[in-house]
């Protein structure tokens, strides 16, 4: 194996168990393995992958969907992996934490952007290089919350690979500065990485805490009710947007910058 595609075409079907033919052209990736089999019960499809550290579903309308893990270096692994697919779109349902008072629980985010504070998209573009989605595919999800009649945000996203930092009152202090809407550990990574491999990405990001305060600090116990309230819909979101770019056959690759 010389090449990046060489080692991609060997290494996604062994990190999944699921044959490269077998993804669709359109591609939910996350760091929850519950969306990845709420998926496959809502469309009796197969979980492949089970034992391996990335699971898939596909349907028959050719959208698959991946739990890669958690963290910026596993979303850069999944975003290089798929170039042995070459999907036409890649649409990453994360959660995050709110940094504003306008960002409540259950909301979701649209980011028009990234700050790049994880480090591991450094190995794929200078720091210069701004981590951004592709507009037309936001465009889609947009709609899709709209006709859900939700409430949404854009704004900027701080990405860290930090995950414990919430006692860190000099970080937060730092967070404020920037004045990010939310924070999270892949959103950044995804944009520079689909970018590098020319892959049309975007994100819905769910707001499952309010970390700048004590009080709004995740828990096992407030996590779990999040999820209970908004995991469906975050998913059936995603499914819905994907699948109608995928019906309507719309280019949504993003121009060289």
């Amino acid at each position: 194996m010389k090449t990046k595609l060489d080692i991609a075409r060997n290494w996604l079907p062994r990190y999944t168990s699921t044959k490269i033919d077998d993804f669709g052209d359109y591609i939910l990736i996350t760091n929850f393995p519950d969306y990845v089999t709420t998926f496959a019960e809502q469309f009796n499809c197969d979980v492949k992958g089970l034992g391996r550290p990335m699971q898939t579903a596909t349907n028959t309308e050719g959208l698959s969907i991946i739990n890669y893990g958690m963290g910026s270096p596993n979303a850069a692994t999944i975003m290089d992996l798929l170039t042995a697919r070459s999907p036409k779109g890649v649409l990453f349902l994360g959660k995050c934490g709110g940094l504003k008072h306008t960002t409540e629980i259950g909301h979701f985010i649209l980011p028009i952007a990234a700050i790049r504070g994880e480090g591991t998209s450094n190995d794929y573009f200078p720091p210069e290089v701004p981590a951004l989605p592709s507009f037309k595919l936001h465009k889609f999800v947009s709609d899709k919350i709209i006709e859900h009649k939700q409430e949404y945000r854009t704004g900027v996203v701080y990405t860290t690979n930090r995950r414990v930092w919430e006692w860190d009152d000099k970080f937060k202090k730092y967070l404020s500065a920037l004045s990010s809407i939310a924070i999270d550990m892949e959103t950044a990574t995804v944009f520079v990485v689909g970018h590098a491999n020319e892959i049309s990405r975007g994100a819905l990001l769910l707001v499952s805490d309010m970390p700048l305060i004590p009080a709004g600090i995740k828990t096992e116990e407030s996590d779990k009710m999040v999820t209970q309230k908004f995991r469906d819909l975050h998913l059936q979101i995603g499914i819905e947007a994907m699948s109608e770019i995928g019906q309507k056959g719309e280019k949504i690759k993003h121009f060289r910058y």
